[in-house]
């Protein structure tokens, strides 16, 4: 079950709850307090606990007084305090700060010491629109086709928006990275994602919002105009996209998160498993 809880005395109904949740299942009820519209879609991102500024909403059993404010400086509270940015100011980010960003992408550790990435990074916002332009034709045009449209289901519910122009899938941003690399990297799959892992932590540090783009890494894969419009050299692979930019918004204070699961191995102990038990490990380890 998920849940939020307002203190009425705390709340201001800024509605920053309600315009920074994730899958749009806040909203106003009938005293303009925010409250949970569509629990089926909530992800548990708790950036309606992190944005609130006066610490008024409590998520499930997570009550504001137990995080922590936020904080990019201390690395630890740099991590703790990292939120996907979704909202983001229209100005392009200081030059000296993409100095910056792109002055550190040299010192990504890479699978072999390969250092064979690419860097697509869309610089200025006049770009970004037409970048965002293109593909949002392309989509609306895609979707029209009952033939292909079953495949794009994942924009389905997004039609309506993208006819109307609104840019559901870049949310916005000036900016936008692109990491490729060649199919015969050693690494080719995961250097990429280490590689915007830095790059994320990073624009935090300096004040940057970043958001990893799934919506955009489909676009970017579907459409090959796109791929060429980012100067992605040929024989790589693009592989993930991330959006970037000064954030409209300012969150207050860390997510409680869920623990992982940890295997804490201390001693080894053989394990006698059966034929069937290793090759539903080994079909396990090769899915996807």
């Amino acid at each position: 079950m998920k849940t939020i809880t307002i203190d009425k005395d705390k709340c201001v109904r800024c509605g920053l709850c309600i315009s920074d949740c994730v899958s749009g299942c806040i909203d106003f009820d009938s005293d303009n307090f925010p409250h949970m519209v569509d629990e089926a879609r909530c992800i548990s991102c708790q950036h309606c606990l992190s944005i609130c500024p006066t610490g008024a909403l409590t998520f499930n059993d997570k009550k504001p007084e137990n995080s922590e404010e936020t904080d990019y400086n201390d690395i630890l509270k740099l991590i703790k305090s990292r939120r996907s940015v979704r909202q983001y100011k229209e100005e392009e980010i200081p030059t000296e700060i993409m100095v910056k960003l792109k002055e550190m992408l040299p010192y990504i550790p890479t699978g072999c010491n390969a250092h064979s990435l690419h860097f697509s990074i869309v610089e200025t916002k006049s770009a970004m629109d037409i970048i965002r332009k293109r593909v949002n034709e392309l989509l609306v045009k895609t979707l029209s086709y009952k033939a292909i449209s079953p495949l794009l289901d994942k924009f389905s519910r997004y039609k309506d928006a993208l006819v109307k122009g609104e840019d559901v899938i870049f949310r916005n941003a000036p900016h936008m990275v692109v990491v490729s690399s060649p199919l015969t990297a050693p690494c080719a799959n995961v250097d990429p994602i280490i590689a915007l892992s830095y790059f994320e932590l990073y624009a935090q540090h300096l004040g940057i919002g970043t958001c990893w783009c799934g919506f955009a890494e489909f676009c970017l894969k579907f459409f090959p105009e796109i791929c060429e419009m980012l100067e992605i050299p040929s024989g790589y692979k693009p592989v993930y996209v991330m959006l970037f930019g000064t954030p409209k918004v300012k969150y207050q204070r860390t997510p409680q998160p869920e623990a992982y699961k940890i295997a804490e191995i201390k001693e080894i102990h053989d394990k006698d498993s059966c034929f069937f038990c290793k090759a539903k490990r080994l079909i396990t380890n090769f899915l996807r």
